[in-house]
């Protein structure tokens, strides 16, 4: 594979997305075990919402930072699968964007969406002030340790990747205490987040027209929403918990998916057709151009994304069946397809 073509193709996108508004931000300020980019998240809610954050700290007077993040935490892990009630619902990625977080006497919103009207001065500058961030090259794993981190270097510095991260010192070098195993130290090209929460995540591949299939591979046989090693959850790739949806990406086509499920992960075309009606995209006449760009100069422009994740993300539940007649729901998360 030629290593400069991808790095290139990935400069490109986080060049043209940092013209569209998102901010550039360091996997080194990536907090792996909550899964957030914690100083967005307090950034946020003690800039648009003092009131709120000072009963909150009445509360907590101490390490009051550390206590929210706990708080959040919590409420993202509570993601329940089955869920069929608002309450239930409340819990997770997008259950938290949308309806945000009481915490004692103090209810904090984690993101503003875009107000049906302007008649609010004070809801239309609380809209500007969501923090839009892409992050390169992120290890996410919170099982991850030094000398994995040290050859995930190695493996993946034709991808142009960062140095090595430094070990979050409350995993003590990364072993998992009840099995002693450690993980490896996976880098996905490009994460994408709100406030400090996980939407999106991107893989990119630039080679031939079909490398976009190795893209998929790779999220089905290394992105695994538990670690094979250790066992555990990874709280970036758990389902509802963590990013929204995953994007494999080339020049040419794209697929996404909302459930990372290992081999059984199904990833949907999201592609806009070409103009004989065929799939995929059209090659654009500007060499310089992507056939692809509409993902990140479209579909990703903030204002974009936030309407997505504020109307048109929602659950589906089924209720199904086993064969010996034992009933149980399957939950999907159903992100709109492109012409959609």
């Amino acid at each position: 594979m030629d290593s400069t073509q991808e790095r290139v193709f990935q400069n490109d996108i986080i060049a043209q997305m940092q013209a569209n508004g998102w901010q550039l931000g360091k996997p080194e300020h990536y907090d792996r075990a909550a899964a957030l980019y914690t100083a967005d998240v307090l950034a946020f809610v003690k800039g648009t919402q003092p009131k709120e954050w000072q009963k909150f700290c009445k509360v907590y007077p101490q390490e009051s930072d550390t206590h929210f993040i706990k708080h959040l935490e919590e409420q993202l892990k509570k993601a329940n699968p089955n869920a069929i009630d608002k309450e239930l619902r409340s819990y997770g990625t997008l259950g938290v964007l949308r309806h945000g977080l009481k915490i004692r006497n103090a209810r904090f919103s984690l993101c503003q969406f875009m107000p049906e009207h302007n008649l609010n001065p004070q809801t239309l500058a609380r809209y500007k002030e969501n923090v839009c961030r892409i992050v390169p090259e992120l290890v996410y794993s919170p099982y991850a340790t030094l000398p994995h981190h040290s050859c995930s270097h190695q493996r993946h510095s034709r991808e142009g990747g960062n140095p090595a991260q430094e070990v979050d010192p409350r995993l003590r070098g990364g072993d998992d205490m009840e099995t002693g195993k450690k993980a490896k130290a996976w880098r996905i090209d490009l994460v994408l987040f709100i406030n400090g929460l996980p939407v999106a995540t991107l893989e990119l591949k630039s080679e031939f027209k079909q490398s976009v299939d190795r893209a998929i591979t790779q999220y089905k046989t290394t992105r695994l929403p538990k670690d094979p090693q250790t066992g555990k959850p990874e709280p970036l790739l758990t389902f509802k918990r963590g990013a929204l949806v995953h994007f494999a990406v080339s020049q040419y086509e794209v697929f996404m998916a909302t459930r990372l499920d290992g081999a059984n992960t199904f990833f949907l075309p999201f592609n806009k057709g070409t103009r004989e009606g065929g799939a995929g995209n059209d090659i654009p006449e500007d060499e310089n151009q992507y056939a692809t760009d509409y993902l990140w100069n479209e579909v990703l422009l903030p204002d974009n994304l936030l309407n997505i994740l504020h109307r048109f993300i929602h659950l589906e539940i089924d209720e199904k069946e086993h064969a010996d007649g034992r009933k149980y729901r399957k939950e999907t998360l159903i992100f709109p397809r492109y012409h959609q």
